[in-house]
């Protein structure tokens, strides 16, 4: 009677516990099954008894091997490599044979032994198919793992990469509205004096908290809208009456963390593109609010529209300028396509800037009461 084993470790990528291992279980006791039938229908060996030893030897080998590997790679999802991987497969196909053979002949009150020891190559003729086909699988499953071992090393690295893009963004970011109003105050030095001074003191208030944010990745939605009063405010002395602007922030939902610099890019680009090349008042609505899971944070100006910006080269839709062009890769890289930034013309006249990101639900806080 040959009998052959059949030994499948567990998968290093998935999670191990009690239903993990009475799955891999159940895949060594069928792929057993198919064996004993192969053998019974090649050999014209008995069914039954070639499927019990198909069942003995196999799930001890597998268990073996498993318990080995365990054990030498330091972890439930590591494997050996070399040397010890070659020792694990050997000790391992020994020990199953050796004890799933010895089950099964208790099982039937036979003793396979003593018929090896008076026909040595009998033993060699059985055992020696089952080591190959433990070998082959068993090699089979290890270069699996170290391949989905690769690809968790460079998914990580990936990631890695992406965060320090993302550090790099923000660095650029900053410079980019810290240059646009020192030019400002520059002009206002000579032109308004007092004015100038008062310029001063809200940039140094609107620089101090940005270096805060900046060494952090995310911070409460209330300190997003605090930047961007901070910078209203240095457009409030540059423009004068001509900007009004108002923010709506919920109080449940100050406490939700987002990725720092999300809202002052969108109000720049509408002052900057919407409401200061026009002449006359403006108007600019900042507002927070909840879409189920969704966070929608909205910047609203009564500027003059998208088709104008884009006759004098202004950011639009299809091409979004520095600060847009960073803010929607910083969400598709920290969010993928579950957050979006869109640029839309409103019916009453301006643009709509909105940024979708998702929260988790206990995100939420309730409103602090008076």
């Amino acid at each position: 009677m040959t009998v052959h084993a059949v030994t499948i470790p567990t998968s290093p990528a998935l999670p191990v516990g009690a239903p993990r291992l009475l799955a891999l279980t159940a895949q060594v006791a069928v792929v057993n099954v198919l064996i004993a039938g192969v053998i019974a229908m090649l050999g014209g060996a008995h069914l039954v008894n070639t499927l019990v030893y198909s069942q003995c030897i196999g799930l001890s080998i597998w268990g073996s091997i498993e318990t080995g590997r365990r054990i030498a790679g330091g972890g439930a999802r590591d494997w050996p490599a070399g040397w010890r991987l070659a020792s694990l497969i050997a000790i391992g196909c020994v020990a199953g044979y050796a004890v799933g053979l010895t089950i099964a002949d208790t099982i039937f009150g036979h003793s396979s032994w003593r018929d090896y020891l008076h026909a040595p190559r009998r033993l060699l003729g059985e055992f020696g198919p089952t080591v190959a086909f433990c070998v082959l699988v068993s090699g089979g499953f290890y270069l699996r793992a170290q391949a989905r071992a690769d690809r968790l090393r460079m998914a990580e690295a990936t990631h890695a990469a992406t965060l320090a893009r993302l550090d790099l963004l923000q660095s650029q970011l900053e410079p980019h509205m810290l240059f646009n109003t020192l030019a400002n105050l520059r002009a206002l030095i000579d032109a308004d004096p007092r004015r100038a001074q008062e310029m001063l003191d809200h940039l140094i208030a609107f620089l101090r908290a940005t270096l805060a944010a900046s060494r952090q990745a995310a911070h409460p939605l209330a300190d997003e809208f605090a930047r961007s009063a901070d910078y209203l405010a240095l457009m409030q002395v540059r423009m004068g009456q001509r900007l009004r602007a108002d923010m709506t922030l919920p109080a449940e939902l100050a406490a939700i963390m987002v990725p720092p610099l999300l809202l002052q890019p969108l109000v720049e680009n509408a002052i900057k593109h919407g409401l200061e090349p026009q002449r006359g008042l403006g108007a600019l609505q900042i507002s927070a609010q909840l879409d189920g899971d969704t966070l929608v944070l909205r910047v609203a100006d009564s500027g003059r529209g998208l088709a104008a910006a884009a006759a004098s080269g202004a950011p639009t839709q299809s091409g979004f300028g520095f600060g847009l062009v960073h803010v929607r890769e910083r969400l598709q890289a920290l969010y993928g396509d579950a957050a979006r930034l869109t640029l839309a013309p409103r019916a009453e006249g301006g643009t709509l800037a909105e940024i979708r990101l998702p929260i988790a639900p206990t995100a939420i806080s309730a409103p602090i009461e008076p």
